[in-house]
């Protein structure tokens, strides 16, 4: 795994970045979104790149910060900076979250707390009245769920005894024998083909994809609810050559359909906020007519193109 990857998670405890209720695109029904810090992948298109390091992280919205310094005298580690941009020097912070409690505009917030797993459990059933009235559930997402194999093992079996629908957002890089174990726990995977060129995909996202393409070929030989999605991002992975591939590999895994994820830059603006080696691409978002494009030739594949909003 790359740099965002840790050596290992505690396996009674998850580090998780956001839990977004009422999500209305991430499965059936209404649902609530759990976020999972840390990806073995480090996309150039991410659009939750505070989601990539594994461990708990600062974020600093220089927006509200009136520059009054008092994050700088409960800092023990000298770490906080003139800088305008990042109020913090990555190098001597130690993420202790002392200059959090002192911030009086919340200008430094902490991304990643970890959780328990009856404390996660608590928060998500709070909503489960709206699960039961909506067919909906909880959905895994991240960064990449399965980095935390370990604590979903006792986790989603508690969740599970609750009746609640489950489904999990995977880039689909991990080891298999930790997927095959989570799938009696799991009701849908919604999995991301990024592009079927190996090294394309290296080259945008950090690893080629023989393992992720051989670990869809599995799910599809199971009995899991799977799901194949793939980003739309222009000028990258929405070529003839590309989409032809992919539709070529649906095909042979007995698949035929497939959700289309506009890529947006809304991501961008998060990357002054934290420290960060992905960099802004300058590209735009696909416009309705590459969209409908994309969505056509997978269509002409036998291959049901979902477009999302």
């Amino acid at each position: 795994m790359n740099k965002n990857a840790p050596a290992h998670f505690p396996n009674d405890k998850a580090v998780i970045f956001d839990i977004q209720r009422f999500s209305l695109h991430d499965g059936p029904g209404i649902r609530t979104t759990v976020f999972f810090k840390g990806c073995p992948l480090s996309c150039a298109w991410c659009q939750n790149p505070e989601s990539q390091k594994s461990r708990p992280e600062l974020i600093f919205y220089t927006e509200s910060c009136i520059q009054c310094f008092d994050c700088r005298k409960h800092c023990p580690g000298n770490a906080i900076s003139d800088q305008a941009m990042l109020r913090f020097d990555p190098k001597r912070c130690t993420v202790c979250g002392q200059c959090v409690t002192q911030c009086l505009t919340n200008s430094l917030r902490m991304i990643g707390k970890e959780w328990s797993a009856s404390d996660l459990l608590e928060e998500i059933y709070k909503d489960i009245d709206f699960f039961m009235d909506s067919n909906g559930g909880i959905t895994l997402s991240g960064g990449e769920p399965l980095l935390q194999a370990n604590f979903l093992f006792q986790w989603l079996p508690m969740v599970k005894e609750k009746k609640i629908h489950t489904t999990i957002e995977t880039c689909g890089l991990a080891d298999w024998k930790q997927v095959e174990k989570l799938l009696p726990w799991l009701d849908l995977v919604f999995y991301d083909l990024k592009h079927m060129n190996d090294s394309i995909h290296k080259q945008f996202t950090g690893y080629g994809n023989a393992g992720i393409l051989e670990n869809f070929s599995r799910l599809s030989r199971s009995k899991a609810g799977l799901q194949a999605r793939m980003p739309v991002i222009p000028g990258i992975n929405n070529s003839v050559e590309n989409i032809l591939a992919t539709a070529d590999f649906l095909k042979s895994n007995h698949h035929f359909s497939i959700h289309l994820l506009p890529y947006h830059n809304l991501g961008e603006a998060k990357l002054k906020r934290i420290y960060s080696h992905q960099r802004s691409m300058n590209i735009a978002s696909p416009d309705s007519e590459q969209l409908k494009q994309t969505q056509e030739l997978f269509e002409k594949e036998k291959i049901h193109a979902v477009l999302y909003d």
